[in-house]
């Protein structure tokens, strides 16, 4: 069973994923990477690191040979 690394984007800042998780599928991969970008958003809504200025919060997937999908949570505020 492949091993996906699932990296945290704050911003500039990247957090990044020494672990992984054994997932059966690319699929699989990419539905956990959507269930912790919720998280994730959800919790820099509640605390506010998402300013005026709007932000992007992403999960970048990987794999043992590199990149496999981006989840991407941006937010744009218009004034």
């Amino acid at each position: 069973m492949p091993r996906y690394y699932f990296d945290l984007r704050d911003g500039d800042d990247l957090t990044p994923d020494e672990e992984g998780l054994e997932l059966a599928s690319v699929h699989s991969a990419q539905e956990e990477a959507a269930l912790s970008l919720a998280d994730l958003a959800k919790e820099a809504i509640h605390s506010r690191r998402i300013d005026g200025e709007g932000g992007l919060l992403a999960v970048e997937v990987r794999d043992d040979n590199g990149p496999v999908l981006q989840a991407r949570f941006t937010v744009r505020l218009n004034s």
